[in-house]
């Protein structure tokens, strides 16, 4: 929600001194108001606006408003400087507060150290982690007093700050925690981009221009009120500076005589005016700010400032260009800042520069940047310090500093080569940022600068790996498929590298001519290029059918050759899933996470998987925690491809529950986030999900519809891996709404294209739909066929849906004693699974074949929202609710406030109920296999 205020009134001066007064802003002010008085309404508040709207003098008043009521309030200002130092804005932040650090979770508190540099950061903190630690510190702060957090120029806060604060911020729901937001107007703030409230301070009214200048102490008259007027353009702080510059000369004659020039010129010139006549001493401090611009008062201190009962400070205080807060020294306004540092000469400002950095010897990363600031021309030294910090850095999860660092330290490389590796690198850091059009940029940038083949196909293997997780999956297989193409000679191990990514674009898209394309280029690559799990991995992903047999007889070995490397355990498991072997993909991930928590900023290309192996496998818990990780991490990333596959496997799992309406705002949630005919896969799901939540709800019109979908109008799957699992769903909707013709015509077209490459599950799916479709004579045999396998109990979920049909045509036939065997089983799964639909139906059915169905336990969970399903779980196995917390991405609070909805409608009084309760004699299956 925007709100453009009507009223548009002023704020008087351009710092937030106590004394200072808003005139008008009444709808902006009373809203701030309320997020500080901590009112159930907006939990987090941007307040954007040009420099000199007032955002900072509002914000200032909202503090005071929020400290007068009792609350702990948390603050920090970014800096344009500071914007390239990892963490640099969440350490400004949290720094009154790092005391209470030592009391989060070991893995957390960790994580914030890292994220400081003060951890032994070995391998980088992990991004969601980070984000957790933040969120259960400012939940534990909460449990005192309410706590409001205030970022002041978010624009300039380094990337991995925003990340982890944004992340806080998008579960601050039930939290005594508000966020207060000042950015200018225009420019991105990653991770606050969407959903998030926002009020904008425009240019002023001329009545309310007016009424500011009235209140000035020498109110300026006639045509130098005019001019002011005319210039200003109805910016607060160009209106008052321009009239103090006006009363100080007692003429217009100092104001631009032609104009009106851009803003920014004139408060730069008129700021810079007052620089004249300063003593020395008082020009070289404000220099010296300027140059360092730190928010980190203690660190500007230490590194030879003057402090600030300073008499060199007196004029500048006197000239409007400084204020005092405390015991420290700060400019007014930002663009005073730009004014000192643009109007000092160059040779001043590299002088600055240099005594910067000889007094921040221990503060490398600060020190390098200084010396890059003080460099006319190309260095090696200073060069290779950048480097240095930018692995710093990237040990500390700050990967767009490190970028940043890289890019800079490419510029200053003496030799082109250097600054082409650089720059490789700097794409490379960049990929774990998101932002697909800053590492194209960087490796752009690589190319103008090298020919060396092998690095120029590394800059392409780095801007194709963010790539693929990107909506634009036409363009970036093209890319990549021509990159691939262009180095299989030269350069075959890179090539292999990108058709490897392309494999992944073409899972997503789903377009047929792509694996003939990746066909063409893969039979031009030698045999033992790179890794021998790459050309499995490139086969699988895009055409895992073709020969499955011989793929499936490749993963033992794949799985052996990988055990020391978790990454490669996680590609076999991923393979395994799109070959159906589950359990098998099951045990890999299981393994891989076992010795590596997922690490890294980015979720994994075809990151999916995971979470539909567990589902698949009937460990929907585990296939929650994988979707909420991807969630977490695309949405922080701005990947939205990455957000709406893991939102699909979500609202399937919350229609097999019974939550239909979660279950349709998820699949509509994804289905908005991509383009269907650029996403075939993330389509296909999504359909496949609003078709269970309608079956879930006995519309079964309504359910084939959206599952025909899956399907195009002559019958072919829309999708080569995605639509199969769909067949048995699509028939049991089709044979309640007399589409039994139709559906039929689908199922053998899909039989036949399968043919003997059909997995024992697809076999059953098929065998399933055939014995819905069936006569009453032929249907128990299809049944049968589609249970006769014991492999087929690594698909719990499926089975039992099989059961219980078969239970039902036992039924109906009169054979009730063997129907009540088929029913047991399919309930006890059901059960355990918390899927309340099917829950609901098999005791009907059990009830009507004469068997004794009394509630039990467990069925009191399919009460719970899934997320209350999972939480319980967890708090059932001694999790307590910091950990459940971590696990879920959620704060301590929310937890508890979950578990605290959740007892009554479980019927106990206790936590420690919940083990009995959840661990009866129906859970001992629950992760058999």
């Amino acid at each position: 929600m925007d709100e453009h205020t009507g009223d548009r009134g002023a704020v008087m001066g351009p710092g937030p001194d106590p004394g200072e007064l808003i005139v008008g802003r009444d709808a902006v002010r009373a809203r701030l108001f309320r997020a500080a008085d901590s009112v159930p309404a907006d939990r987090v508040l941007m307040l954007v606006g040009d420099a000199g709207a007032g955002k900072s003098t509002l914000l200032e008043h909202a503090v005071r408003r929020a400290e007068a009521g009792g609350a702990r309030v948390l603050r920090a200002e970014g800096s344009e400087s500071e914007s390239s130092l990892a963490f640099s804005g969440l350490h400004q932040l949290l720094r009154p507060v790092l005391a209470e650090v030592d009391g989060l979770p070991g893995r957390q508190r960790d994580a914030l150290r890292d994220a400081f540099g003060t951890g032994p950061a070995t391998s980088g903190p992990d991004p969601m982690l980070v984000g957790v630690a933040v969120l259960s510190l400012l939940s534990g702060l909460g449990d005192h007093r309410p706590v409001l957090v205030v970022l002041d120029d978010a624009q300039w806060f380094d990337r991995a700050s925003l990340d982890a604060l944004s992340f806080a911020a998008r579960r601050l729901e039930g939290e005594p925690v508000r966020m207060l937001i000042g950015a200018r107007d225009g420019d991105r703030l990653p991770g606050f981009d969407r959903h998030v409230p926002t009020l904008a301070l425009g240019p002023l009214d001329n009545a309310a221009a007016h009424r500011l200048l009235d209140l000035q102490p020498k109110s300026p008259t006639g045509h130098t009120r005019s001019r002011i007027l005319d210039q200003a353009g109805g910016n607060p702080l160009a209106l008052v500076e321009l009239t103090r510059a006006a009363s100080a000369q007692q003429t217009a004659a100092g104001l631009p005589s032609a104009g009106p020039l851009p803003l920014t010129a004139h408060l730069e010139r008129i700021f810079a005016a007052r620089l004249s006549g300063l003593p020395a001493s008082t020009t070289r401090a404000l220099l010296l700010l300027a140059a360092m611009d730190s928010a980190d008062s203690a660190i500007a201190g230490s590194a030879g400032l003057p402090r600030a009962e300073d008499p060199a400070w007196l004029p500048a205080g006197q000239a409007g260009l400084v204020r005092r807060t405390g015991r420290h020294v700060r400019f007014r306004h930002p663009l005073v800042r730009s004014a000192v540092y643009h109007a000092a000469s160059p040779d001043a400002q590299r002088a600055a520069h240099l005594a910067l950095a000889e007094m921040l010897r221990d503060e490398p990363d600060r020190r390098a940047w200084h010396l890059a600031a003080a460099c006319p021309h190309p260095d090696a030294a200073v060069s290779a310090e950048l480097e240095r910090t930018a692995g710093r850095a990237r040990r500390r999860g700050g990967h767009a500093a490190a970028a940043q660092a890289l890019q800079r330290a490419a510029e200053l490389a003496p030799r082109r080569e250097d600054s082409a590796r650089l720059l490789v690198e700097a794409a490379a850091a960049a990929v774990f940022t998101g932002d697909l059009a800053r590492v194209e940029e960087l490796v752009a940038a690589a190319r103008m600068r090298t020919d060396d083949a092998a690095l120029l196909a590394s800059a392409a293997v780095q801007a194709g790996r963010l790539a693929v997780l990107t909506v634009r999956h036409t363009v970036v297989f093209s890319r990549l498929a021509d990159a691939a193409a262009k180095s299989a000679v030269s350069q075959p191990a890179a090539a292999l590298d990108l058709l490897a990514d392309a494999a992944v674009v073409r899972f997503y898209c789903g377009e047929d001519t792509q694996r003939h394309r990746i066909q063409d280029i893969l039979r031009r690559l030698p045999e033992n290029t790179s890794h021998p799990g790459l050309r499995t991995w490139v086969r699988a992903v895009s055409d895992p059918f073709a020969d499955r047999a011989r793929l499936v007889s490749s993963l033992p070995r794949l799985a052996a050759g990988a055990e020391d490397r978790p990454e490669r355990l996680t590609a076999v498991g991923i393979m395994a899933w799109l070959l159906d072997e589950t359990a098998q993909a099951v045990r890999a991930f299981d393994e891989a996470f076992d010795r590596w928590e997922l690490q890294g900023a980015l979720p994994e290309g075809l990151g999916g998987a995971v979470a539909w192996a567990y589902v698949e496998r009937g460990r929907w818990e585990q296939a929650r925690q994988a979707c909420a990780r991807t969630i977490a991490v695309g949405r922080a990333a701005g990947l939205d491809h990455a957000v709406a596959c893991a939102a699909t496997v979500d609202a399937t799992l919350s229609a097999f529950q019974g939550d239909a309406s979660s279950a349709r705002t998820r699949a509509e949630e994804a289905l908005a986030l991509i383009d269907p005919l650029e996403s075939r896969s993330v389509a296909v799901y999504a359909h496949r999900a609003l078709g269970a939540a309608a079956a879930a709800e006995g519309a079964y019109e309504s359910a084939y519809g959206q599952l025909r979908l899956v399907f195009t109008a002559d019958g072919a799957p829309v999708h080569y891996h995605a639509s199969y699992p769909a067949l048995a769903d699509l028939t049991a909707a089709a044979v309640r709404c007399g589409r039994h013709e139709e559906a039929a015509l689908i199922v053998e077209r899909s039989a036949s294209a399968l043919a003997d490459n059909a997995s024992p599950r697809l076999r059953a799916l098929i065998s399933r739909a055939r014995g819905l479709l069936a006569g009453p004579e032929e249907a128990e045999a299809h049944f049968r066929a589609a249970l006769a396998d014991p492999v087929l109990e690594y698909w719990p979920f499926e089975r039992a849906q099989t059961l219980l049909d078969l239970a039902e045509w036992l039924r109906r036939r009169r054979r009730i004693a063997e129907a009540r065997g088929p029913l047991t089983e399919a309930l006890e799964i059901f059960r355990r699974l918390s899927a309340r639909p099917w829950i609901e139906r098999a005791r009907a059915e059990s009830r009507a074949a004469g068997l004794d169905v009394t509630d039990a336990g467990p069925d009191a969970l399919a009460e719970l929202s899934p997320q209350q399903q999972q939480i319980v779980r967890l708090a059932a196995r001694g999790l307590t609710n910091r950990e459940i917390g971590e696990k879920l991405f959620l704060s301590p609070r929310t937890v508890g406030s979950h578990l605290y909805r959740s007892f009554p409608k479980l019927g106990i009084t206790a936590r420690s109920q919940l083990r009995d309760l959840i661990e009866g004699p129906l859970a001992t299956a629950a992760h058999r296999g």
